[in-house]
């Protein structure tokens, strides 16, 4: 993992954004390569905020505040390390999670993040919640399925 996607997770980057887009979400993985990190299944990149809320509508179609506004009614769990997740429409259908047994490897390509845009928000006593409690990252993926979720943590947790 680069420093750059470190420091994010760790919430010390509230000023970027990251993103996460896999091969299967655009044609060429190539121009966004050459400025991010490339991972297993795609790419990430750690942009200034408005930088990279144009770079990910630009590779996706989607704008990343209505992705938000669409994905928070649906949580699910993502891993920014691996860039895993547990689709909610996976468990409705009973499909369950990458550890089930037989069809792992079948759900796990169904329901993996197609995209992820994801901010820090840095600690807010006067919130409550897990915001008193240190930083907090907040996820919005759209799986591979076309099912919009979010997931949000305290940073390095």
């Amino acid at each position: 993992m680069d420093s750059a996607r470190t420091q994010f997770l760790a919430g010390d980057r509230p000023d970027d954004v990251l993103l996460f887009i896999a091969e299967s979400a655009v044609s060429d993985l190539g121009t966004l390569a050459q400025h991010g990190e490339q991972v297993e299944r795609g790419v990430v990149l750690i942009l200034e905020a408005e930088r990279g809320r144009s770079a990910f509508e630009g590779a996706t179609g989607v704008d990343p505040m209505t992705l938000a506004s669409s994905a928070m009614g649906s949580e699910g769990d993502l891993d920014l390390d691996a860039f895993e997740g547990e689709c909610p429409e996976a468990d409705a259908n009973g499909e369950g999670g990458a550890d089930e047994a037989d069809d792992a490897e079948t759900t796990t390509e169904e329901h993996a993040p197609r995209f992820v845009f994801g901010f820090a928000e840095e600690r807010n006593e006067e919130a409550g919640g897990i915001y008193a409690e240190g930083d907090v990252i907040h996820a919005y993926a759209v799986c591979e399925c076309g099912t919009a979720y979010s997931d949000r943590w305290v940073a390095s947790e």
